[in-house]
């Protein structure tokens, strides 16, 4: 018996052949609902497995007792990648400590799909993330200038609660960041990885104008000095 942690991707149709094999085999499967979206439906998914996916939130996850994959094949479906948050790692830490066998299938994520922005990923610092609530954080400004003084991008990641439909707006994010004193042009992403993505580049009152549409968005604070392959690829999206 295994509990597989498959990583999705970032559309309804990136998820793999080895995933259907794997789905296909196990008694139930789960689709972690609260890190990220799904561009699109995985109605299709559900059909080519036969079996129904059932949307867990970060409470069920949190306290999922990984022992239910020593009596049957369990999987957990995660949009992006497996490992681009810690919840996910706290799984595959579990099944090694209560000796669970667990495989990990892994796929595109935001963190390497924000390359189609023509900044280089080997140039990227830590990823920051701004909350719903976020007048007193101060978390993402320090990652920020840390960020900068080593002359690497930034990105953030928008907080999210898909279970309620609340989306932090790339304008809410924009303010948060001029309240906090940060200026200078910035890159505003929705969707990446889907057909309809939407990434602009410019001053940051600029971009607030800027209808993004759905979500999930992104926002992306370049180093000071960028390569001119950077800054060639950059003017591509330059509002």
């Amino acid at each position: 018996m295994v509990l597989h942690l498959i990583s999705l991707g970032l559309t309804e149709k990136s998820f793999s052949l080895e995933s259907v094999d794997a789905l296909k085999k196990c008694k139930k499967v789960y689709l972690e609902n609260y890190t990220s979206i799904i561009n699109g439906s995985l109605k299709p998914l559900e059909k080519l497995i036969n079996k129904k996916i059932i949307s867990v939130d970060r409470n069920f996850v949190e306290n999922y007792d990984v022992s239910e994959a020593k009596k049957e094949n369990v999987a957990f479906l995660i949009v992006g990648d497996v490992f681009s948050a810690t919840t996910h790692i706290s799984l595959f830490n579990d099944c090694k400590n209560k000796n669970v066998e667990v495989k990990i299938l892994n796929n595109a994520s935001v963190l390497t799909a924000v390359g189609i922005t023509g900044l280089s990923l080997y140039n990227f610092g830590k990823t920051a993330s701004i909350p719903f609530e976020n007048k007193n954080i101060e978390t993402p400004i320090k990652i920020l200038n840390d960020n900068l003084k080593i002359n690497a991008h930034t990105l953030f990641l928008l907080d999210l609660n898909p279970g309620e439909g609340k989306y932090l707006s790339i304008k809410a994010a924009l303010t948060y960041l001029e309240e906090k004193g940060v200026k200078g042009k910035v890159i505003g992403c929705a969707k990446l990885g889907a057909e309809d993505f939407i990434v602009k580049y410019g001053e940051m009152r600029d971009l607030k104008e800027i209808d993004f549409r759905k979500p999930p968005y992104c926002l992306i604070i370049p180093a000071k000095k960028l390569h001119f392959i950077e800054e060639e690829i950059l003017k591509k999206w330059k509002i």
